[in-house]
């Protein structure tokens, strides 16, 4: 694996993880991040600084070249408060990858084609060995989505789809893009939030609803439909999440 992926376990490791181990049985989930700092090497150094209290397991450079920083059997910290479905706290029951890429606060850019090309190595390598289902593999945002932005709307998900490496909807883009920013009921807004925690978003409760309501859809939106990160529940929005929860 070390010459196929180019991993470099003497230099770059981390001890931010859980003792003991767990089962091969309980890796369910991969979950893509970006590091979302300005330097790479600064990233690196903050997922390998005990002070931290960050890690993932591997992490992709501007390069393609991919390091290992914590072993797949122990929980790296990576997650954070999370949940899918009926799970929480998802460091547990996944592997996270961190690609650099400076993020929103640092001016996002577009991953390059061969951080992508690795990341798709990487995956399959990953879905081969611990039989992970397609539609568990998530973005940071998509378990964290009142916290976090990434991997964001200039991650590359429909082209992992195509390779069928994540869950995408199968409708024509050119076609329900007409129904962009058309307005729904109240009783459709209902339905596509229903739809969505059927997909495995969290569902909204407790207080800041409408703050929380805004983050979950934009979450969505990063995802399944990037041309516009608005935070509001529109036409296009409904049918793809319908397509989504059938597909």
């Amino acid at each position: 694996m070390n010459a196929k992926f180019g991993l470099n376990l003497p230099k770059y490791y981390s001890i931010n993880f859980n003792l003991p181990k767990r089962s091969r049985k309980k890796i369910i989930f991969i979950i893509l991040h970006y590091t979302g700092m300005k330097k790479e090497s600064a990233a690196i150094k903050r997922l390998c600084d005990p002070k931290s209290k960050v890690s993932s397991h591997y992490f992709i450079k501007n390069s393609g070249e991919v390091l290992s920083l914590v072993p797949d059997l122990y929980e790296a910290w990576h997650a954070g408060v999370s949940s899918w479905q009926k799970l929480k706290s998802l460091n547990k029951y996944s592997i996270g990858i961190e690609i650099n890429n400076p993020g929103h606060d640092n001016g996002y850019k577009e991953f390059s084609s061969k951080q992508i090309f690795s990341l798709t190595k990487l995956i399959k390598y990953l879905v081969k060995k611990y039989n992970i289902k397609k539609q568990n593999i998530l973005g940071h945002s998509d378990i964290s989505p009142d916290r976090k932005k990434d991997p964001g709307e200039k991650f590359p998900w429909k082209k992992l789809a195509k390779k069928k490496l994540c869950k995408w909807h199968n409708l024509d883009e050119k076609k329900i893009e007409k129904f962009r920013n058309f307005k729904i009921r109240d009783l459709e807004e209902k339905k596509f939030l229903r739809n969505l925690c059927d997909i495995g978003y969290p569902k909204i409760a407790g207080k800041n609803t409408k703050i929380k309501k805004i983050n979950l859809t934009k979450a969505f939106q990063r995802r399944f439909r990037q041309k516009l990160i608005n935070g509001k529940i529109d036409q296009e929005c409904l049918l793809i999440s319908k397509n989504l929860v059938k597909y």
